[in-house]
């Protein structure tokens, strides 16, 4: 994760209270006037088509790095990491192997409907000295615990290793936790006997892709930059780890380069595209335009490739961040990350993690959907429990969307004299067995009237609405229920809806009770 300095917090203004109430069970819906509507539009969204199909889904990171580095004054490393969580929040979220909050975890996982996951370890965890394999240990029991639950319910992994953090594998004079291998070989070899390991002994089908990395050189962070004075290559290692599985039979694709923050493409940078079988980025920016076309360009150059293109850490500094900063944890942070994740999946992007699913949230921030660690008495609770205003609000993106959907074509067309056009944003989903699913997010202190039309439809259908805002994710006892109904056909394809000022509304064909568990994977 990315973890240097970014803009000031972002003041945003209160949401406007609603006083919208619908009729249910008809083909078009009206609702009642509001205090401010911003201008009508029309959204037009085409069924019969599809930009692309993902080839992953929305989920969220989720390490099982459970040790933390403790900066050690007497080492005197040349090369040094900094002296507070080096290892940024990507440790210690998880509870006890024996704890019942595993079974919380469990459970509001699948009711996420989290289908594609960055599971997070590093070397430390198997290989600690040379050749040394230990499979058993807590770290790597804690890593078969989440992709256990990854098996179990059919989500795709995307396994990274983020770091070494073992003296042996480093250079002389620098820090294990940032040093790259000193020998590529020994890199390599031990990557691919972890790999060979997880997939033909312990047999995790769920493991998809593998990333050799977390953030090296090439972006503006990470933990593969030094070998000393200078810092190391890293192009190489792709070759080595690929000759590496090579050598075992095994086809597991390699991905990266996994750089951040939200860089733009430069073809010429990536001489180890033979080597991987997908691309992908890391973006802690503000969502914007820019970021549109920073991320179309990556889709479309790993597409032509005919290989995918996936944002693999996501979330927003601009909201604050380090320590026990709640700004990862706030409504703007919901909204941003919803802004970015639907300008994401129509420019192409073909996976997404937030950062992330489990964090102790007094290390980097609280960027963690679950609490498990109580800050103040720095001890893992008994049971894990959401944070609401974060788990509701990326369960509108997670829960009614499965993996390996189809991105259809979204039109505004926007009715104002502004030069501008409103922050609203959408994206819609085709699942694998042909469920519809609508995703609206309206950034504006002001609603939005807006004109929802289906193209075409070739029968009738009934979506099922759902809505936030933050007022009531902030209620005691809220809970995630469809609050309407509507109906449309190839003769009535439209209904009118006024979606409420900085809200996310879902529109969709899954009729999800608020204690059913999310949408996963569908298979033909």
């Amino acid at each position: 994760m990315n973890r240097r300095q970014f803009l000031a917090n972002v003041s945003v203004a209160a949401a406007a209270q609603t006083r919208a109430t619908a009729m249910k069970g008809q083909s078009v819906q009206r609702q009642m006037p509001i205090d401010v509507v911003n201008s009508r539009s029309t959204l037009t969204v085409r069924v019969d088509r599809a930009m692309h199909q993902m080839a992953g889904g929305i989920g969220a990171s989720w390490h099982a790095i459970r040790v933390q580095t403790q900066f050690n004054e007497a080492a005197h490393y040349k090369y040094d990491v900094r002296h507070k969580a080096p290892q940024g929040s990507a440790v210690g979220g998880n509870p006890a192997l024996d704890s019942a909050a595993w079974g919380d975890i469990d459970r509001l996982a699948g009711w996420l409907g989290l289908d594609w996951l960055r599971v997070e370890m590093d070397r430390r965890m198997y290989e600690p000295r040379k050749g040394r394999f230990d499979w058993d240990s807590e770290e790597m029991r804690t890593l078969y615990r989440i992709l256990d639950w990854c098996q179990r319910n059919d989500a795709d992994v995307f396994l990274t290793e983020m770091w070494r953090d073992v003296e042996w594998l480093g250079y002389p004079d620098v820090h294990p936790l940032v040093s790259a291998p000193a020998s590529l070989e020994d890199f390599a070899e031990g990557l691919a006997a972890l790999a060979s390991y997880l997939v033909r002994e312990k047999r995790y089908t769920c493991i998809k892709w593998l990333c050799i990395a977390n953030e090296p050189p090439g972006g503006t962070w990470g933990y593969w930059w030094s070998r000393g004075p200078d810092n190391a290559p890293f192009s190489p290692a792709f070759k080595a780890v690929r000759e590496a599985l090579d050598r075992r039979g095994m086809a597991l694709p390699l991905c990266g380069p996994d750089w951040t923050d939200s860089p733009g493409l430069d073809p010429a940078k990536i001489d180890f595209a033979p080597y991987v079988g997908a691309f992908d980025i890391h973006s802690y920016t503000p969502p914007n335009a820019n970021l549109s076309r920073i991320l179309g360009d990556w889709a479309q150059w790993a597409h032509r490739q005919g290989k995918p293109f996936f944002v693999t850490e996501l979330g927003d500094m601009s909201q604050g961040w380090g320590a026990n900063n709640p700004g990862p944890s706030s409504y703007e942070a919901v909204l941003s990350n919803a802004e970015k994740i639907l300008r994401g999946l129509n420019a192409g992007v073909d996976g997404f993690n937030r950062w992330s699913f489990l964090n102790r949230g007094d290390l980097d921030g609280q960027w963690q959907l679950l609490r498990t660690w109580d800050a103040e008495a720095k001890r893992y609770l008994q049971h894990a429990q959401p944070e609401p205003t974060p788990f509701y609000g990326y369960a509108m993106l997670t829960r009614f969307s499965a993996k390996h959907s189809d991105v259809l074509p979204c039109e505004w067309q926007f009715q104002t004299t502004s030069s501008d056009s409103p922050r609203v944003f959408a994206a819609a989903l085709r699942s694998p067995k042909g469920h519809l699913t609508l995703i609206v997010a309206n950034r504006e202190d002001t609603a939005s009237e807006t004109r929802f039309r289906w193209d075409g439809l070739n029968r009738k259908m009934a979506l099922h609405r759902y809505e936030l805002t933050e007022d009531k994710v902030k209620r005691p006892g809220f809970r995630l229920a469809p609050e309407d109904r509507l109906t449309v056909s190839s003769n009535q394809p439209a209904f009118n809806h006024t979606v409420p000022p900085r809200s996310l509304v879902v529109f969709s064909t899954y009729n999800l009770a608020p204690e059913a568990p999310g949408v996963m994977a569908e298979h033909m």
